[in-house]
C-alpha cells in the first residue's frame, strides 16, 4: 500500500483528491470543517517537503456551473485551518486551470473549482480524468468519503499516474482502521449496529458474523427482531418483510457462536415528539399507541457490560432518536461505555452518518480510537466490497 512516505515531494506538484464537501449556511459559511481538518495532515506533510498541492473536490450536487456550489466559498476557512493562504481558480480543467497550476510554486496550495460542475466527473469520463491528471506529478487520493464511487477524480484518474500514485494520510488511516476491525482485531470483537432499518445493514451483518464475538442490535432495527420472535412492539418502527431474515440472522449467529444482544427494555413514547409522554417498558410488551424511541436502563447496563469485556469495538448507528434530547440517553450511555473501554485499551471505530453526528454532538469524538469520515464508503468496506477508489491506487 503506497502512502506519502513512499515519495519525495520536493519541487513536485501533488494532485490531491480531497473531500471538501462541507455544509454551508445561507451566508455560504462553512458550518462544519471536520473534512477540511481531516485533510490537513497530508497537505502539510507535502508542503514541508517543499512540494506544492493542487486540491480537487466536489461540493453538493450542482446542475452545471452554479455559484452556490462554488468551492470559492470555502477558501477562507481552508486557509484558516491549513495555516496557508489557499489560492483558487474558477475552473478545474482548461486554460485558466492550467495557467494557475503552472504558476504554483513550492509550498503553495491551489484549490480547483468544483469537479461536479462537469457531468464527466460523475460519469467517470476518461478524457476528463486525463485533463485533470495534467495538473500533477503525483496523484494522492485522500478522499475516503468518495472512495466507493468510480468517478473521474477518484478512480479513473489513477491510470494516468502508473507508479506515481498513493494514499493520503487520512485514507490510509481509514483503510488501516477498518482492516483492524475486520481482519486484524484483538478479541473479543463487538459490532454495534443501530439505526432504523435492518435492510440497510443486512450485508454488513452477513459479512461480519464470521469476524465478531458479540453483536449488539439497537435502534429502530431491533423492533423487527423483537416482532419476529413474537414480541409486541406497539407502534414502533418495523420492517415486516424482513422478519424472516431477522430470524435467519439470529440462527446464523448462534451457529457461529456469536452472542447477539438486543434491548430488553425501552423508553416508549405516545408521540414522536420531544415533549411526548414516556414510560420505561419491557421491549416485548409495548402497548398499541406507543413506540420505542430509546434503549431503557436495563439494556444500557447490559450493553455496558458487553462493551467493557471487548477489545475491538465497531459502532455504526445510534440506539435511539438521539436528535431529540429526551431520547438521547441510550446513545450517550453507549458512548460513555465505549469511552471507558477505549481508556482501558480497546480499539474503537465509529462510522456511519448518524453515529458520527452523535459522537460529535455528545463530545465523544476525541474519546474513541477513530471516527471514520465516510459513511457509505465505510459501510461498503464492512460489507466486504472492494472500493474502486482504493483499488485504483493498489493496481
Amino acid at each position: 500500500m503506497k502512502t506519502l512516505k513512499d515519495f519525495n515531494f520536493k519541487n513536485k506538484k501533488a494532485l490531491i483528491r480531497v473531500d471538501f464537501n462541507v455544509p454551508l449556511n445561507d451566508k455560504f459559511e462553512v458550518t462544519d470543517a471536520t473534512r477540511i481538518q481531516a485533510a490537513k495532515s497530508s497537505i502539510i506533510a507535502i508542503l514541508e517537503q517543499e512540494g506544492s498541492c493542487i486540491l480537487m473536490s466536489h461540493l453538493g450536487r450542482p446542475k452545471g456551473f452554479q455559484d452556490e456550489f462554488s468551492l470559492n466559498h470555502i477558501v477562507a476557512k481552508a486557509s484558516e485551518i491549513l495555516g496557508v493562504n489557499v489560492k483558487f481558480v474558477s475552473d478545474c480543467i482548461g486554460d485558466k486551470a492550467e495557467e494557475a497550476v503552472a504558476n504554483l510554486e513550492s509550498g503553495e496550495i491551489l484549490l480547483l473549482e468544483n469537479l461536479r460542475f462537469y457531468e464527466e466527473e460523475k460519469n467517470g469520463d476518461a478524457a476528463f480524468a486525463e485533463k485533470l491528471s495534467k495538473h500533477g506529478d503525483v496523484y494522492v487520493n485522500d478522499a475516503f468519503g468518495t472512495a466507493h464511487r468510480a468517478h473521474a477524480s477518484t478512480t479513473i484518474i489513477a491510470q494516468f499516474f502508473q507508479e506515481n500514485k498513493c494514499f493520503g494520510n487520512l485514507l490510509a488511516r481509514e483503510i488501516e482502521s477498518i482492516d483492524k476491525v475486520l481482519n486484524n482485531s484483538e478479541r473479543p470483537v463487538l459490532a454495534i449496529l443501530g439505526g432504523a432499518k435492518v435492510s440497510s445493514k443486512i450485508t454488513v451483518i452477513e459479512n461480519i458474523l464470521d469476524k465478531v464475538d458479540h453483536l449488539i442490535i439497537g435502534g429502530g432495527m431491533s423492533f423487527t427482531f423483537i416482532k419476529a420472535q413474537g414480541g409486541k412492539i406497539g407502534n414502533s418502527i418495523c420492517e415486516d418483510d424482513k422478519m424472516e431474515l431477522a430470524l435467519e440472522i439470529l440462527k446464523r449467529a448462534k451457529a457461529k457462536n456469536v452472542q447477539v444482544h438486543i434491548p430488553v427494555d425501552v423508553i416508549a413514547a405516545d408521540d414522536f415528539s420531544n415533549d411526548a409522554n414516556t414510560q420505561i417498558i419491557d421491549i416485548n410488551t409495548i402497548p398499541d399507541g406507543w413506540e420505542g424511541v430509546d434503549a431503557g436502563p436495563k439494556s444500557r447496563e447490559i450493553f455496558d457490560t458487553v462493551v467493557n469485556q471487548c477489545k475491538t469495538i465497531l459502532w455504526n448507528g445510534p440506539l435511539g432518536v438521539f436528535e431529540m434530547e429526551s431520547f438521547a440517553g441510550g446513545t450517550i450511555s453507549l458512548g460513555n461505555s465505549i469511552d471507558t473501554a477505549t481508556q482501558n485499551g480497546a480499539f474503537s471505530l465509529v462510522g456511519g452518518g448518524d453515529s458520527v453526528a452523535a459522537v460529535k454532538q455528545f463530545g465523544f469524538a476525541e474519546k474513541v480510537s477513530y471516527v471514520s469520515t465516510g459513511g457509505g464508503a465505510m459501510l461498503e468496506m464492512l460489507e466486504g466490497k472492494t472500493l474502486p477508489g482504493i483499488d485504483a491506487i493498489l493496481k
